[in-house]
């Protein structure tokens, strides 16, 4: 249904959440290397349980081989330094996401390079500085998913 790329995870039992969401939701998911991991890791495995079979993964050397593998699909930057609230987008089957590393989130020369409609933020209290990874991609991909009314879910 939806796309979720990490660009440069570096927390393993963050990517093992997010491939058993995924596997839950319908996601496919993108890891663009360098990965902070080797996809072996025990804590990855821990967080994804039994999931790993279930998701879709592909990985990618570096983020032009991953821009060339999406070839023009629609395409959104999930940063803290958007203006848009995520659930403002009428998202489309197909849209991904793109999420940044946990300790600094995408590179700025990565989100000038969007749309300013296409940079999406959770809203948070003024004084929070982010969300956890998992819980981002979630809380995104659930609103994209439940806008095209839970398709494919039960």
């Amino acid at each position: 249904m939806f796309q979720i790329a990490l660009y440069e995870p570096e927390i393993a039992p963050n990517t093992g959440n997010i491939m058993r969401l995924c596997a839950n939701n319908g996601c496919h998911l993108h890891l663009i290397e360098p990965l902070g991991f080797e996809l072996t890791d025990k804590g990855l495995k821990r967080a994804g349980l039994d999931y790993r079979d279930l998701s879709c993964v592909t990985k990618h050397s570096d983020f032009n081989a991953f821009l060339e593998h999406i070839d023009g699909q629609r395409l959104f930057a999930c940063t803290t330094k958007g203006s848009v609230p995520h659930s403002e987008p009428q998202y489309q089957a197909g849209d991904i996401f793109l999420f940044g590393p946990e300790s600094r989130g995408l590179p700025i020369d990565i989100i000038s390079t969007f749309n300013p409609n296409r940079r999406i933020r959770v809203p948070m209290q003024d004084n929070s500085r982010s969300l956890n990874l998992s819980n981002t991609v979630a809380i995104i991909s659930y609103e994209a998913w439940r806008q095209c009314h839970y398709k494919g879910g039960q």
